[in-house]
């Protein structure tokens, strides 16, 4: 016997190792069966699963369970990233408490202590995602630091360096003075602060009194200024380009050159070209052959160089504005200074302003590793889902630049590169093959120095679709589950994680690593705001799985998943999806009191009473709405569908139909009811395991009767065909009966008759086929319509209002259980309360500068309450309508 609820708090950790034990997550165990592979974004090691995460991996498993039921053999890969700058931090942390710091343990000192916080604290996301449900086939789990994966690392970088598509150049990166390292524009957030431009006078170098006047917001960098430049069709400064400029405070001479990069509708028309400080103006340097001078060192203070002024050597970049302001002032030079708010990039781990820095750095021929990556997509061996994001896919990649890979940090994949006593260096996958080389090179043994920088974490992750696999070694699962089938992840790493899949799994394999990138939207709070500390608003998931169930935050994130647009979520959504799961459960106790047993075997085609001819059909039209939409990624369309089934179809009706056939004694009718009720129950836990697996699961094995196989997640996906299950005469005539008491169902409902009050329903002029119709369901009708009786009648009856079903009028006489002049009253208060709403809305939003100005989830909220303000208004009138003409017969 059921339990009288499902209790998940301790149901899912035994329903979870069952799966576990038996091998269900398994790849691999199905001989013949086509291969069906999902490579989970290995998330950072020093992790924890927030509502993102919830959301990523719901899917994923969803697509897996759905996959395996459908007899595919699948693979979902689970592992972790090392995560180098994130994870250094936290070891460094730990440092810092004992009042140490990296220094003081050394490089090696420092790796140990991170390997043994990776085996006590490491992977804690990957134990929580077993609690949402997550069947990964975990001994497979792989790390981006295990040796193997290592090896993979190795033998791409050395590869790359060979093919000339690795180099070390010197170029502008973001640096990260407090890290001091480079770091991915990934890692940079922008922030926009109030700050200043100082509009500074540049005097020409040749005597003559003139100036060209440009403006800053970083005065600091005027001391590594190597040009001005001005727009080539600028008139007021034509007899200028090519003349000199004497920079203020240093005395050195620059040319004024012409460039496009300058706009000559804004400011002056002039800007100072600062080539090692500012990614647009390094542009401009190359192409005019500047200079290229660092003013600040790793530490983001002023340089100890001859080329800078003795007075602000040394000075902290902040501090070197100041002088270097106050300087000019003094010298007249200093023509305003102007209050801005702009954007500054923030290291979004460290928290301070990055510096565009001109360094040494290794870096990858990503231009030219892009042509294929894009062509993957333009011919359709790899699609996005929603397509639009191809165009951001494509925006990124015709544009992409050289792709910078080495990090100044200890923790990671140490550049394979070893240096000889003269620089020469050596690009080899082991210490001993680089000796070698250099023995070669110089014809005798000599020491080596290894390069001190470790490779980019996202250059690691790249592989991670075919070093998973075993590759460089041709491994039985390489050739099996290479390329993948879908990628799930969010658009805001399309560039940096998808794109470089891409890129190294068409140069190393030759084929692209996925077919399908499904990129899922942000998960936000239920008005529509992004998530954050600082707001308050951020949802764990954990939480929400200790207070709902696992099933209930699953089912919520899928049902919201709607493509193109971002997750509104609300607890009190997670709480009405638990209620669902109630519903079901209550549902199976409902068939198990009522003997109704599972049956293998059983035969759906065989049923005969017209009950169960359509609750079949629905069924099987079910089905094929939810396998439609799985095959088509429209998860929340899949949920609905799913949810509409087993709650509005099955619960509300077809059990309540049901029930004077279960409890009206032994008959044929009972024997067949009883089936084709189990039959139903084993199709929604079949349908609904993938979103909702544990409670399923617990369904499957613990409800009476016989069924295959012993497991749900295990079981067969439904293939029911409406074509041959629907009934269309059945059909007609259980939605005739669903359809009257709605629309009776209804007018009570908007005219506020009283639950208890029992209210004749009249068919007016009705034709044959409803008599008929009348006569069969006359009871059920009276019973769930709360009818005193049927009756026919031919015109009019006063004091009735009427409702129309299946195209014949059905009226109701209420004249003596509501005041009409009373209802009358409250529909049209409502009513202009509502046209008040609306207009108020209308107001907002016919105002450009609101549409333009408030937060975008403040405009979308304002439109969706107008649209529901809108329906709520329409039903109201319909409403008011009926008493009206009620009133007047």
């Amino acid at each position: 016997m059921l339990d009288k609820t499902f209790r998940p708090q301790e149901a899912e950790a035994p329903i979870y190792e069952g799966w576990r034990k038996s091998g269900a997550f398994r790849a691999d165990v199905r001989s013949g069966a086509d291969p069906y592979t999902i490579m989970m974004p290995p998330p950072n090691v020093t992790g924890s699963l927030h509502i993102g995460h919830a959301l990523t991996f719901t899917i994923q498993d969803a697509l897996i369970r759905y996959r395996r039921m459908t007899g595919r053999d699948t693979l979902w890969q689970p592992g972790t990233d090392h995560a180098g700058i994130a994870t250094q931090m936290v070891v460094e942390r730990q440092l810092a408490e004992q009042g140490i710091t990296r220094n003081d343990v050394g490089r090696d000192g420092l790796i140990d202590r991170i390997w043994t916080w990776k085996e006590q604290s490491g992977g804690r996301i990957l134990d929580q995602l077993t609690r949402l449900g997550a069947s990964a086939d975990w001994p497979r789990e792989r790390f981006t630091m295990d040796p193997a994966f290592s090896a993979a690392v190795r033998k791409v970088f050395v590869t790359l360096y060979k093919q000339k598509l690795i180099y070390r150049d010197k170029r502008l990166v973001n640096w990260d003075p407090k890290l001091k390292t480079a770091i991915s524009d990934l890692e940079v957030e922008p922030k926009e602060v109030k700050g200043h431009y100082w509009h500074l006078r540049y005097p020409l170098a040749d005597g003559s009194g003139r100036h060209i006047v440009v403006a800053t917001t970083r005065p600091e960098t005027m001391l590594g200024d190597t040009a001005v430049a001005v727009h080539p069709d600028d008139e007021r400064y034509a007899d200028l380009v090519g003349k000199e400029i004497l920079l203020p405070l240093t005395g050195r001479r620059i040319p004024i050159v012409a460039d496009t990069y300058s706009d000559p509708e804004k400011g002056s028309g002039a800007v100072k070209i600062t080539p090692a400080h500012d990614f647009n103006d390094f542009e401009v340097g190359r192409r005019h052959g500047l200079d290229m001078i660092n003013v600040l060192d790793a530490d983001a203070r002023i340089v100890d160089e001859p080329v800078i002024p003795a007075a602000y050597r040394g000075l902290d970049r902040f501090k070197a504005r100041e002088r270097i302001v106050a300087d000019l002032e003094a010298a007249g030079l200093l023509e305003g200074i102007e209050p801005v708010t702009h954007t500054v990039p923030y290291g979004d781990r460290s928290g301070v302003v990055i510096e565009p820095w001109l360094t040494d750095q290794w870096y990858v021929d990503a231009p030219k590793l892009a042509i294929p990556a894009v062509e993957a997509v333009e011919t359709g061996k790899t699609v996005f889902v929603p397509k639009q994001w191809e165009n951001t896919y494509f925006e990124w990649m015709r544009n992409i630049q050289p792709w910078c890979v080495s990090r100044q940090i200890w923790w990671g994949h140490r550049v394979p590169a070893w240096y000889g006593p003269d620089g020469t260096v050596f690009v080899e996958e082991t210490e001993t093959e680089a000796k070698a080389a250099a023995a070669a090179h110089y014809g005798e043994t000599v020491d080596l120095t290894q390069d001190s920088d470790v490779l980019d974490t996202w250059f690691s992750s790249a592989l991670w679709p075919f070093g998973t696999l075993g590759w460089p070694e041709q491994t039985a699962e390489l050739a099996r589950y290479y390329p993948g089938d879908v990628l799930v992840t969010g658009f805001d790493i399309i560039f940096f994680w998808v794109a470089r899949m891409m890129m190294m799994g068409l140069h190393f394999m030759g084929d692209v690593p996925f077919r399908t990138v499904y990129i899922h939207a942000l998960v936000r709070d239920e008005k529509g705001q992004k998530m954050s500390k600082s707001k308050g608003n951020v949802i764990d998931p954990i939480d929400l799985i200790d207070k709902y169930g696992a099933d209930a935050v699953r089912f919520t994130l899928l049902a919201l998943a709607a493509q193109g647009r971002d997750v509104k979520l609300a607890e009190a959504r997670v709480a009405g999806y638990r209620n669902f799961s109630t519903k079901l459960w209550n549902a199976a106790r409902f068939a198990e009191m009522n003997g109704a047993e599972s049956v293998e075997g059983f035969d759906p085609t065989s049923v005969s009473h017209v009950l169960n001819r359509w609750i079949v059909g629905e069924a099987a039209r079910a089905t094929r709405a939810v396998t439609e939409a799985m095959e088509a990624f429209r998860f929340n369309e899949a949920a609905q569908a799913a949810y509409r089934f087993t709650w509005d179809i099955v619960c509300d009706w077809y059990l309540e139909l049901a029930k004077p056939i279960l409890q009206g004694g032994e008959t044929a009718a009972l024997a067949e009811t009883r089936a084709t009720l189990a039959w139903v129950l084993d199709q929604i836990l079949l349908l609904l395991h993938p979103m909702m697996p544990f409670m399923t699961e617990q369904l499957w094995e613990t409800r009476p009767g016989s069924r295959a196989p012993a497991q749900a997640i295990t079981g067969a996906w439904p293939v029911l065909d409406p074509a041959t299950l629907a009934d269309p005469a059945a059909d007609a005539e259980i939605g005739w009966l669903i359809e009257a008491v709605s629309a009776v169902r209804s007018v009570r409902s908007e005219l506020n008759v009283p639950p208890a009050a029992k209210v004749p329903v009249l068919f007016r002029d009705a034709s044959e086929a409803t008599r008929s119709r009348a006569a069969t369901h006359g009871d059920a009708l009276a019973r769930l319509a709360r009818a005193e009786r049927i009756e026919f009648v031919d015109g009019e009856v006063a004091g009735t209002v009427e409702t129309i079903v299946n195209g014949e009028v059905v009226l109701l006489p209420i004249a003596d259980v509501i005041d009409a002049a009373v209802e009358i009253k409250r529909l049209e208060g409502e009513i202009t309360k509502l046209d008040r709403d609306i207009a108020g809305i209308d107001k907002r939003l016919d105002n450009p500068a609101f549409v333009a100005k408030a937060p975008e989830e403040v405009v979308e909220e304002n439109r969706e309450r107008r649209a529901q303000a809108v329906a709520d208004r329409e039903a109201l009138s319909k409403a008011l309508a009926r008493v009206q003409a009620m009133r007047r017969d």
